[in-house]
């Protein structure tokens, strides 16, 4: 009796490769998308000034390094982990004994990060990730033994949900209206224009970007029901090519739509993840989360974030909560914003918390 011949096994699949060398579409960007992968190729997009697709350049490591001055045995928190890139320079710091808490809202790239952070050999005992907004820390300080050594919190919008279109976050890619970090909680960006009054958005405007045609836009956008990032902008760019003919002259109309469309997606952006009453609370909270001499660095991406971090940590200087805070603006160096114009519109501030408290 023979034996069985061995099963025949599947046919190979080649993954689907893109045409030409420089792929459009986000899907198509494999290489980019996993840089463990192809260092070469990545290399070549960053020495670009660019950042590849789907990874975010951690900003001002070094600076941010130099003010929380990590010790081993501390205890960190990175108030919103993102791609994970800071919190994987400050980790080695606190090791041996140290840990550090990384937490964010986001459900699709929270999982992502901590498998990548795990797989650079930091395990359970100096890592612990949560799914949690920032305005929560206080919830943290039991499992943190009752305060922080040092807290980062970095403001802005990571590099892969700006990139994702899926995601709705940039008007230069197709891609449904969302707009939201938690996509599971709260309004759309397409369903908030929908039912918003004009005067609440011509505010929305006003307040979380200081978008200068905030009334003739309110008009052209309130009520409309618009299901992508595409119709949002083209509606954007027919109420401004009214608005500018009697304001701006013919070359100066592209660059400042330019600026209106980020404007408009960023205040929209604000307002349906609340970013502001979130913030706010954090500020609120973080005194009492920070052990004696403990160390904060926030970083901010517009006046509206620097004005609140800037008010609250001088506050906290006037009432005894905070020993010494930023005297200044950190701003990114020319060669950092250069490597990464990603960077430009950093702000940085710091506080350390008093020694009495």
């Amino acid at each position: 009796m023979t034996d069985p011949a061995p099963p025949t096994p599947p046919p190979h699949q080649r993954r689907v490769r893109y045409q030409g060398t420089h792929p459009k579409q986000f899907g198509e960007k494999y290489k980019e998308l996993d840089p463990s992968l192809h260092a070469t190729e990545i290399k070549k997009v960053m020495d670009r000034g660019q950042t590849p697709a789907g990874m975010h350049r951690s900003i001002c490591v070094k600076e941010i390094l130099q003010l929380l001055n990590p010790q081993p045995g501390e205890v960190a928190l990175d108030a919103t982990l993102g791609f994970g890139g800071h919190a994987a320079e400050i980790l080695p710091h606190l090791l041996p004994g140290g840990r550090l808490f990384g937490i964010d809202v986001d459900p699709l790239e929270l999982p992502r990060t901590e498998a990548r952070l795990r797989k650079l050999g930091f395990d359970a005992s100096s890592l612990r990730v949560r799914r949690i907004n920032f305005s929560e820390l206080a919830s943290l300080l039991p499992e943190a033994g009752g305060g922080f050594d040092l807290v980062l919190a970095d403001l802005g919008v990571s590099s892969m949900q700006i990139d994702n279109p899926a995601r709705g976050f940039s008007f230069k890619t197709d891609g449904p209206l969302d707009l939201r970090l938690d996509p599971t909680q709260g309004q759309s960006a397409s369903e908030f224009l929908l039912s918003v009054t004009r005067a609440r958005l011509r505010d929305v405007l006003t307040d979380n970007s200081d978008e200068p045609f905030a009334m003739q836009l309110a008009a052209a956008l309130q009520g409309q029901y618009l299901e992508t990032t595409t119709q949002l902008a083209a509606q954007v760019r027919t109420a401004l090519a009214a608005a500018f003919k009697k304001s701006l002259p013919q070359d100066e109309r592209e660059a400042e739509t330019k600026k209106a469309l980020q404007r408009t997606f960023q205040a929209l952006r604000i307002e349906v993840n609340d970013e502001f009453g979130a913030l706010d609370k954090f500020l609120q909270t973080l005194p009492a989360c920070l052990k004696p001499g403990g160390r904060v660095v926030v970083m901010s991406f517009h006046s509206g974030e620097d004005r609140r971090v800037k008010k609250a940590f001088q506050s906290g200087e006037r009432d005894g909560s905070y020993a010494r805070v930023a005297p200044a603006l950190i701003r990114p160096s020319y060669e950092e914003q250069r490597a990464n114009p990603r960077s430009s519109s950093t702000k940085l501030r710091w506080a350390v918390k008093s020694a009495a408290q």
